[in-house]
């Protein structure tokens, strides 16, 4: 938890009210978003992503295995988050172990959308190579390397540019199977598919803060929220999912408030993001 003094809080809650938060920033205003991709090269695809003081990577790593028999025409995508413990204090022990829970299940649910696979951001279908007998399986880790604020807005930035950065091996075919075999297949060490993501959504956290609500907030703003809701927003306006934490309750009128805001911040974020990532990979082939 973030100490802060009676004075400290009521100046960030002032400052909120008045438009002008404490680094200078307006209210819907995100901190500067920076971007590097490539940076495990042992990864399928790989990116850096630092928003103000906030620092984390995620890689992808791509496996061949078996639809589910539920979903036979689909792939799956596994998140993983990581917390540092040298990213902030909090993240020692089994704090660290519930945010990462947390986390992961948060970005599981805004990008994948329901069991079903309703509203998933990432299509899932496009992983298939055998409708049900073969299938890709996406392994995503996401590391926290320093924490200060607006973990999961970051965290949603990282895999979309890693998923942008990831190229998937051509598979052939060699020998089908019948029955309940499997078919044989060759994997090209040479010849690899771009990862299509297009529809994966950005994360847009809006953290309600006395009568006022605030884009990409710090850890120091974070510690004066009364609740929080996340949505997950694709380049054409499509709302992928939906979560709420912190106890205080919301009226409907304020969700569906803070949704229209939050589409309309995520195509400034999108715009951002899609630059720096086509900055970042012009520089990785420079290289």
């Amino acid at each position: 938890m973030v100490g802060l003094s009676a004075g400290e809080k009521h100046f960030i809650q002032g400052g909120i009210a008045q438009d002008l938060r404490t680094d200078g920033r307006k209210r819907l205003t995100y901190r500067p978003l920076h971007v590097e991709t490539g940076v495990i090269p042992q990864a399928n695809g790989s990116a850096r992503v630092r928003l103000g003081g906030t620092d984390v990577i995620a890689s992808v790593k791509a496996e061949l295995g078996k639809p589910s028999s539920s979903q036979l025409d689909k792939g799956r995508v596994n998140i993983y988050v990581d917390c540092s413990p040298t990213a902030a204090p909090m993240f020692e022990g089994r704090g660290g172990e519930e945010l990462s829970t947390e986390l992961s299940g948060a970005l599981q649910h805004c990008l994948l959308g329901g069991k079903s696979g309703a509203g998933a951001g990432i299509n899932l279908s496009s992983l298939v190579v055998v409708e049900g007998k073969v299938c890709w399986d996406l392994y995503i880790d996401c590391l926290v390397v320093s924490s200060d604020g607006n973990l999961l807005d970051a965290l949603g930035a990282a895999i979309k540019a890693a998923l942008t950065n990831t190229g998937i091996p051509k598979v052939q075919v060699v020998d089908g199977a019948a029955g309940d075999e499997q078919p044989e297949v060759d994997i090209s060490d040479e010849e690899y598919l771009q990862f299509d993501t297009s529809g994966v959504p950005v994360i847009v956290t809006l953290t309600k803060v006395g009568r006022h609500y605030i884009v990409d907030a710090t850890l120091q703003e974070e510690s004066q929220m009364s609740s929080a809701v996340s949505v997950s927003v694709s380049g054409q306006g499509r709302i992928c999912g939906l979560i709420k934490r912190g106890g205080a309750g919301l009226d409907p009128s304020v969700i569906l408030d803070m949704i229209s805001v939050a589409k309309h911040v995520s195509e400034q974020l999108m715009n951002k993001l899609d630059s720096e990532i086509s900055a970042a990979e012009a520089c990785e082939e420079q290289s």
